[in-house]
């Protein structure tokens, strides 16, 4: 399960380049402060590499284990 603060991530999408899943896509919709932030749309492909969390320069993503 990926868990993304939006109060902390700044939409660099740094996460979407890294996956190597490609679990990431960008929002269509900026938040209130104008950001479009990723939204983890296929968490089914998710193989907790933890690159998202990772490389992500605001900590914003925790990367859980699946529930089996």
């Amino acid at each position: 399960m990926i868990k993304l603060d939006p109060n902390l991530c700044k939409g660099c999408s740094i996460c979407t380049e890294f996956c190597p899943k490609n679990v990431y896509e960008d929002s269509k919709t900026p938040d209130k402060r104008g950001v479009r932030i990723p939204v983890p749309k296929n968490q089914d492909k998710c193989t907790q590499c933890n690159l998202c969390a990772l490389m992500c320069p605001d900590q914003a993503i925790k990367v859980d284990e699946k529930d089996e």
